[in-house]
């Protein structure tokens, strides 16, 4: 595996930590997936800094509990720019009612910059 090829699948792991991170631990995961003024946008949510992001996360864990986020696809990426696909997958069942793709922006220390995530399938009422 190449080093670009490695840098971006390290980022995209560190952001799923954060996204599946227990409650007493997100705010840690995101300061290590996340530059520090680092953003995240979606149709749902745009916001910046840790914090916030720590709080879109913690909303996601209470409005789909008992639910992991996971890579569907590989990780494409070039220059400090990467993609990919993932899904919210029951814990209970394996369904995956909510799947999107996120597009990620690297900094120098290869943390993330910004996050725009699109919405490919989303249940009623979510």
């Amino acid at each position: 595996m190449s080093a670009p090829t490695r840098r971006y699948e390290d980022a995209v792991a560190r952001y799923f930590e954060a996204w599946n991170a227990a409650p007493d631990a997100v705010a840690k995961a995101v300061a290590a997936a996340w530059a520090k003024d680092g953003g995240y946008t979606d149709p749902l949510a745009d916001v910046r800094g840790h914090a916030q992001i720590a709080a879109v996360v913690a909303a996601a864990h209470e409005q789909f509990p008992g639910f992991t986020f996971r890579l569907s696809g590989a990780v494409d990426g070039h220059h400090d720019t990467a993609r990919f696909s993932w899904e919210l997958v029951s814990e209970a069942d394996s369904s995956a009612p909510v799947a999107g793709f996120d597009v990620i922006t690297l900094d120098g220390e290869n943390r993330i910059r910004s996050v725009i995530g699109f919405l490919d399938r989303v249940p009623g009422g979510a």
